[in-house]
């Protein structure tokens, strides 16, 4: 495979990925860090730094609301919701670790 058709799978990929998170709105950032180690915060951060290595003026607010399909504090008031103690303890945890 070349390189050029990697970059674009892999960019759809990337897109995909993004939908699906946006789609699935009960799925809660504390929740994607305690199984994978990442959120959509992490992706916002990983985007704009990809887009700055580039030459690309980006910032973070800019960057969320790309991952989120809106700006990032209405995404909080709809969706976010308050995290249990089970979710908080296993957080805790694995920062420790």
């Amino acid at each position: 495979m070349d390189v050029n058709t990697q970059t674009q799978l892999e960019a759809a990929a990337f897109r995909q990925l993004i939908v699906h998170l946006q789609e699935h709105t009960e799925v809660q950032n504390i929740d994607l860090m305690n199984l994978a180690d990442f959120c959509r915060n992490c992706l916002a951060k990983w985007y704009m730094a990809a887009a700055q290595a580039e030459g690309v003026p980006m910032n973070y607010d800019v960057a969320r609301e790309y991952v989120y399909g809106m700006p990032y504090d209405e995404w909080k008031d709809q969706f976010q919701k308050q995290a249990t103690a089970e979710q908080l303890a296993i957080f805790e945890s694995k920062k420790q670790q």
